[in-house]
C-alpha cells in the first residue's frame, strides 16, 4: 500500500471493514484520536490502532459485509476528506452507548442499510491521527425500522431490554471490541518482514 493522503484513508477503512490489525498498525498513528468514539464501546476510544479495532469489530458485530466505498475524496498534504456509503446488513445487535453506559440496543433486523457519510482525516508521520465524521444516523435508523419508532420496533427493543437479551448483547460487543483491541497490541510487538 502507497502512502498518498488517499492511501491512507482508504487503509483506514478497510480496517473497519476488515479488521485487519497489521493494516492498522502500518495507517493508524499511535496518537490517533477518533472523535466519533462517545456512542461506541470504551475500547474504540483508546488511542491508536487499538481503537481502529475496537471500532471494526463494533460496527461488524452488527453490520454483515460490512463496505464502505469511496464516492469522492479531496485531500491536501495533511488532511483528507472523504465522501462514502455505508453499506450492510444488519444482523447483529447494534449497541449504542452515551456518557460510557448503554443507551441503546437495536436488535438484529435483517435490513440492509445503505447511506452518506462524510469523514475527515487529519494526518501527520504518514499515518492517520485523527478522525471526525458527519453521519446520517436518522437515515440509518430509519433503514432499520427504528426512527420514526414503529410499534414492532419499539416491542422489539423494549423485548430486549425486559429479557436481558440487551444487557447480554452489550456486554458481548463490549468485549468483542476489548479484544480487537489487544490485538494491537499483539501485532504492533511482532517485528514486520
Amino acid at each position: 500500500m502507497g502512502t498518498t493522503a488517499t492511501d491512507l484513508a482508504a487503509g483506514l477503512f478497510e480496517v473497519l471493514e476488515t479488521g485487519d490489525p497489521a493494516l492498522a498498525v502500518r495507517v493508524v498513528h499511535e496518537e490517533f484520536h477518533n472523535r466519533e468514539a462517545s456512542v461506541a464501546p470504551a475500547a474504540c476510544r483508546i488511542a491508536g490502532p487499538a481503537g481502529v479495532l475496537a471500532s471494526s469489530a463494533w460496527m461488524r458485530s452488527a453490520f454483515e459485509e460490512l463496505r464502505l466505498p469511496f464516492l469522492e475524496t479531496i485531500h491536501n498534504d495533511d488532511q483528507v476528506w472523504i465522501r462514502l456509503r455505508m453499506q450492510g446488513r444488519h444482523t447483529g445487535a447494534f449497541v449504542l452507548f452515551k456518557d460510557g453506559a448503554v443507551d441503546q440496543v437495536v436488535p438484529p433486523t435483517g435490513r440492509e442499510i445503505d447511506f452518506e457519510q462524510i469523514h475527515v482525516l487529519d494526518l501527520r508521520d504518514g499515518k492517520v491521527i485523527r478522525h471526525e465524521a458527519v453521519r446520517d444516523d436518522i437515515a440509518m435508523l430509519g433503514q432499520l425500522g427504528v426512527f420514526p419508532p414503529t410499534p414492532a420496533a419499539g416491542m422489539s427493543m423494549l423485548a430486549w431490554k425486559v429479557t436481558g437479551r440487551a444487557s447480554r448483547a452489550a456486554a458481548e460487543v463490549t468485549t468483542k471490541a476489548a479484544q480487537a483491541a489487544q490485538a494491537a497490541a499483539t501485532t504492533a510487538t511482532v517485528p514486520t518482514a
